[in-house]
């Protein structure tokens, strides 16, 4: 496998810059055809039951009101690929938030008074929206999220707990979170000669293609989807979600283009969620830190609409060497949303289980917690038995400790106070598989020296314009700032989605491989180019099929120290560091992004993200920013993200790894580790508020 070479110079600076600064980058709501009306839509205010009659006289009454959508009179769908998008298509109301009516309007501000004016009558059934570890309906499903079988045994595992020295049995319990990204969920659709176009907020627009021309029946060369820009997603936007199919209704049935954006506080219910996790630990081990055994079961909910398992204990498949192993799932199906991904799905809640039952088995040991982790390095993927094509997990500890000062610490918990507050520091691992997708790019030569790469990648943030420009640039032997790039249609070269920190290393094998071809028929050319120039096409479905036989993981070491006030619980995160090994980085300004952007949200999942569910409503009782609190700039004071070097050549042509996600994993448990040395206290539910807190500082 050839491999780029290192690019010399600094970080490059993120190309779409300008635009996102100024405000001239356009998103799928800032798409105004002529004509252009607006759509709001309706959720259902039960949690089960169906809609019993719709009465639409007042809500037409309202100037600028030009049609009210129900399910007796909105266009029908053929069966969708993903049940979520059968909306308006009948009367049943499987969940809170459920889209039952659309108001379409001359403007934003009449849809959504006439959506106010609207009557809906229900007949509710009974619901259940709670989740238990002994929920009566709980039951093992044969996959969990990403394929991944629910269950996984090797050894003898209650054997091995009963007969070990020292023993952790701990549960960790987790609530609904939520992705709001930036960029609410959007898009405009239009009708010409029987051809959709779709502006859409979106993480792929081949994907949302794929869900229309099913939904609508039509051939996907009818369809072209543009998601050009897009203002974060974090997984919610990973599949195509209802406002491209409402969108497109509207638009069909009305004869003019349509603009629908949800509100914010409509998001929770009808874009996806991280499913709360009841997960139990339990690590058997020898006197001197030697895992014996390991066993992670987690308990999750999915919704009556379609079956989604949070992968939660999957990460432990991975970690750490032990010769007796049990990963399970168990699964209640609620009067829920549907839950999905949100960044670092399994590996993000998961870990923040197994990373926190480490650190308890390190204080039973009086062992340091790093030493802990070295000692149970694995030489292979303890559940393949494949050898990791890199393992950088022990080098991400080492490098991590020498620059926290972790070696400097008191040990003991609850031994250093600064007034009123009381000071720890705490470590956790992380890890994130290598995912790679089939993808296809084109680069072109023009006759002034300049060069044009195209593929359907979708950059939602993370700088995908300015990486691809580089890998391009690297194959061609030219500046980067000589490559322009094409991305984010359906008219361009098709690419997978980005999600699960596979886009780069998909899209940029593809583009890799068009650009040598590129340069090879540039080397062979003789005299000026044709006035067409040169162009060449690269599709990696050969590569991308072929099986290997490494295991191809990103690994990671999160180190906190937090300061909680022994008055009011509250608790402040004074120093955070990550230290990951994630292959070769392309482009240091934008990877340092992408990783301290994941260590912000670790942050929220410790501290202040929550959302529970109502058991009288069965709706989520935080909704908007409000209060569903995510971190600001005042709760990340001190936030680095370092990375090793890693030269492994079992990965792509460039010898990357995903690097979106890895940040959040291990974040989460090692606020929780330093909260528990800075007060001798262990809470195994998060967030870490005050209200929990407080009853052990008093």
């Amino acid at each position: 496998m050839t491999h780029v070479p290192q690019s010399p110079g600094a970080s490059l600076v993120r190309r779409e810059a300008r635009e996102k600064v100024t405000g001239t980058a356009r998103y799928a709501a800032d798409v105004a055809p002529p004509g252009c009306l607006y759509a709001w839509p309706v959720p259902a205010t039960i949690a089960a039951g169906r809609v019993a009659a719709v009465r639409a006289v007042d809500a037409l009454a309202v100037p600028g009101v030009h049609t009210v959508l129900t399910h007796d009179n909105a266009p029908t769908l053929e069966e969708p690929d993903d049940p979520i998008l059968s909306v308006l298509q009948n009367d049943r109301v499987p969940h809170h938030g459920w889209p039952i009516a659309l108001v379409i309007a001359e403007s934003p501000e009449a849809a959504r008074t006439g959506a106010g004016e609207l009557l809906v009558a229900y007949e509710r059934d009974p619901h259940d929206v709670t989740l238990s570890e002994d929920h009566p309906g709980l039951y093992t499903p044969e996959e969990a999220n990403g394929g991944h079988p629910a269950v996984r045994e090797r050894g003898d595992v209650d054997k091995a707990l009963a007969s070990a020295p020292v023993q952790i049995d701990a549960t960790y319990r987790m609530g609904a979170l939520h992705n709001h990204p930036m960029e609410p969920h959007a898009a405009t659709a239009s009708w010409s000669g029987g051809h959709l176009t779709v502006h859409d907020s979106s993480q792929g627009s081949a994907t949302v293609r794929g869900s229309l021309a099913r939904v609508f029946g039509l051939d996907p060369d009818r369809i072209t989807v543009v998601s050009e820009h897009v203002g974060g997603g974090f997984g919610s936007k990973g599949t195509t979600r209802p406002q491209a199919v409402l969108a497109a209704m509207a638009a069909r049935h009305t004869g003019r283009p349509v603009t629908l954006a949800f509100p914010r506080g409509q998001l929770a219910e009808v874009v996806g969620h991280r499913a709360p996790t009841v997960q139990r630990v339990r690590l058997g081990a020898d006197l001197d830190g030697t895992l014996s055994a390991v066993c992670h079961e987690a308990v999750t909910h999915t919704s009556t609409v379609k079956e989604f398992v949070e992968q939660a204990a999957v990460p432990a498949r991975v970690m750490y060497a032990s010769p007796h192993s049990r990963t399970a799932h168990r699964v209640a199906v609620l009067d829920v949303p549907s839950p999905s991904w949100m960044r670092a799905p399994g590996e993000a809640s998961g870990m923040y289980a197994l990373e926190s039952a480490m650190d308890e088995l390190a204080s039973a040991l009086g062992l340091d917690p790093v030493e802990l982790r070295l000692r149970n390095e694995p030489e292979t993927e303890p559940d393949s038995g494949r050898p990791f094509s890199s393992h950088g997990l022990a080098a991400c500890l080492r490098e991590g400790a020498a620059r926290f000062g972790w070696h400097d610490r008191d040990p003991r918990p609850a031994a250093r106070q600064e007034g009123r507050w009381l000071l720890g520091t705490g470590v956790a691992s992380a890890t994130y598989p290598v995912l790679v997708s089939r993808s296809t790019a084109s680069a072109h030569a023009a006759v002034d020296g300049t060069y044009r790469v195209e593929v359907n990648a979708t950059d939602i943030g993370t700088g995908a314009r300015t990486v691809l420009a580089r890998i391009a640039a690297d194959a061609l032997g030219t500046d980067p700032d000589a490559v322009a790039v094409a991305i984010g249609s359906t008219e361009l070269p098709t690419a997978p989605l980005a999600g699960g920190s596979s886009g780069t290393a998909s899209w940029g094998w593809a583009v890799h491989k068009a650009a040598s071809e590129l340069a090879d028929r540039l080397a062979a050319h003789s005299g000026p180019l044709p006035a067409e120039g040169l162009t060449a096409s690269a599709d990696t479905e050969q590569e991308t099929a072929a099986e290997s036989p490494y295991a191809r993981h990103a690994f990671g070491a999160h180190f906190a120290e937090t300061a909680v006030d022994a008055v009011t619980g509250e608790v402040r995160v004074r120093r955070l560091l990550g230290v990951y090994a994630a292959g070769r980085i392309l482009n240091a300004a934008t990877a340092r992004s992408q990783f301290t952007g994941g260590m912000v949200m670790g942050i929220g999942m410790a501290l202040t993200e929550g959302s529970g569910i109502d058991p009288a409503f069965g709706d989520f009782t935080a909704k908007d920013l409000a209060s569903y609190h995510v971190p600001v700039c005042a709760d990340t004071a001190d936030i680095r993200a370092h990375w090793i070097e890693e030269d492994d050549r079992h990965l792509n042509p460039m010898g990357s790894k995903g690097i979106g996600e890895i940040g959040i994993v291990g974040t989460a448990a090692a606020i929780g580790n330093a909260v528990r040395h800075a007060t001798g206290a262990r809470l195994r539910e998060l967030p870490l508020t005050p209200d929990r807190l407080l009853p052990y500082l008093l």
